[in-house]
């Protein structure tokens, strides 16, 4: 944070000439950007999902629709009734999110969702304005940036997880495994879950790696005379 308030100021004041003192000063600790990402298989989030059906319809349609897209919350909060696509193959209209740098020249992307989650998201909507949340707390209200923090914590307590490391961010995570090891190219897999193959890269390289096995390993010479 500090670096990024001393880049700011050296845009907008000239006498600044040189960013070398803090790019040396504040440069990265070996190993800082280490990826630590919670990786959860199919069975435990459904297991997830199940239990936060069991505190409200609201909080499960939340946990499923973020475990089927692994969108961030905020990204989630900002659906409206309009978003959602429910033809033949249904889809949802995903809001970019607001991280990295400069305006996002595209505000929503296309993102596949399945059949019964449709259903159930469009059991929800019903007699509401097209601009209206998609996503609701039980009091009818959006989600707003931490409400889900607890009752996540409490679903994950249930299925015999810690919740200081099983955090929200594990469906995101998991997401994105799933479907590079489906064989989903990278840069779809980016494109799905609104981040840059760079990030992809540094933070699932080991799962790339194994993605990419089971690819060369179909296509190995058959050396048997």
């Amino acid at each position: 944070m500090l670096k990024a308030a001393l880049n700011l100021a050296a845009d907008h004041d000239q006498s600044i000439t040189s960013r070398r003192v803090w790019e040396t000063g504040l440069a990265s600790l070996p190993d800082a950007e280490e990826a630590r990402n919670v990786i959860l298989p199919d069975d435990q989030i459904r297991q997830l999902v199940a239990h936060a059906y069991e505190h409200s319809r609201e909080f499960g349609l939340l946990l499923e629709t973020a475990a089927m897209t692994g969108a961030r919350v905020s990204q989630l909060a900002r659906l409206e009734v309009q978003d959602l696509q429910d033809g033949a193959a249904p889809r949802l209209l995903m809001p970019a999110s607001r991280k990295g740098k400069g305006a996002k020249a595209m505000l929503r992307r296309p993102v596949p969702i399945s059949s019964a989650l449709a259903n159930r998201l469009a059991a929800s909507d019903c007699n509401r304005p097209t601009t209206a949340p998609l996503l609701t707390k039980p009091s009818g209200a959006r989600w707003s940036k931490s409400d889900h923090s607890r009752l996540f914590a409490g679903a994950a307590k249930r299925c015999d997880f810690d919740a200081a490391e099983v955090t929200m961010y594990a469906l995101r995570h998991s997401s994105i495994v799933r479907q590079l090891l489906a064989g989903v190219p990278v840069r779809v897999v980016a494109v799905n879950h609104d981040t840059s193959v760079i990030m992809i890269e540094r933070n699932y390289s080991r799962h790339i790696g194994d993605h990419a096995d089971a690819l060369a390993r179909a296509a190995l010479l058959d050396s048997t005379p």
